[in-house]
């Protein structure tokens, strides 16, 4: 996965948060806009028998979680069994419904004309499972299914971070061997950092940059502050060449 395509879904998640701490709550918001669809939800899955809804963008998003919980099946429990995407492009096919006879009806009830499920993980791990909908039948374009996919880590680090664990992820294009680039909290930290400057993702990675080194310290530290909010950078204004804190 490009680290353009990583570092643009990371700032669409931060213009979701609007500065604040980021959560599955904005990566699910984020894909709406970034991918295109009508409705998105995150469930973090044990197993394809134990799990949990973490957040839906509305109420069909949520009956679709609530329905494959209640019934044992659909896209969702496939993607997580396989460690693989699920793409329903129309689930209206008389395929689907023979494959998930329970969920299908349910779904095509609530609305719904395209599903797609997407696993959520870091690495071998299996966290659970990011599903996107449409109204209307219909695939996503490689370029939407490779933004969805983008979004799936995103929540996947966003999980790990919730539970103790610092996952670590592509480094960030440009820089080279430097191990700090490669902690997916700098991305985190990019996106925050994009809307309280109100500036372009490159220009917020220059500056979360520029800080490390005028202050000798890691990138992945000075992410981390600002991700955990120890550290809120401002735009500079003409002529200032002060650190910007």
């Amino acid at each position: 996965m490009s680290s353009d395509r990583v570092v643009r879904v990371w700032a669409e998640v931060g213009r979701q948060a609007e500065g604040n701490p980021m959560s599955v709550a904005h990566v699910c918001a984020a894909a709406v806009v970034g991918v295109g669809v009508d409705g998105a939800g995150v469930t973090v899955m044990v197993s394809p028998a134990v799990r949990d809804s973490v957040h839906a963008t509305d109420h069909v998003a949520g009956e679709l979680e609530e329905w494959q919980l209640t019934f044992g099946e659909g896209p969702c429990v496939d993607a997580f069994a396989v460690g693989g995407p699920v793409l329903v492009v129309d689930l209206g096919s008389p395929d689907f419904l023979a494959r998930w006879p329970a969920f299908t009806p349910a779904a095509l009830n609530s609305g719904v004309g395209a599903l797609f499920a997407l696993p959520v993980q870091v690495g071998a791990i299996r966290l659970g499972v990011l599903d996107l909908y449409r109204v209307r039948p219909g695939p996503l374009s490689p370029a939407e299914l490779a933004d969805a996919l983008a979004f799936a880590d995103a929540a996947g680090t966003l999980l790990f971070d919730e539970a103790g664990i610092r996952p670590t992820t592509v480094a960030v294009a440009g820089q080279g061997d430097d191990p700090t680039a490669h902690h997916a909290q700098v991305y985190q930290a990019t996106g925050m950092l994009l809307v309280q400057l109100g500036s372009s993702a490159e220009a917020a990675f220059a500056r979360l940059r520029a800080y490390a080194y005028a202050h000798d310290r890691r990138l992945g530290d000075v992410a981390r502050d600002v991700v955990e909010r120890r550290l809120r950078l401002r735009p500079d204004p003409p002529g200032d060449d002060d650190d910007g804190r």
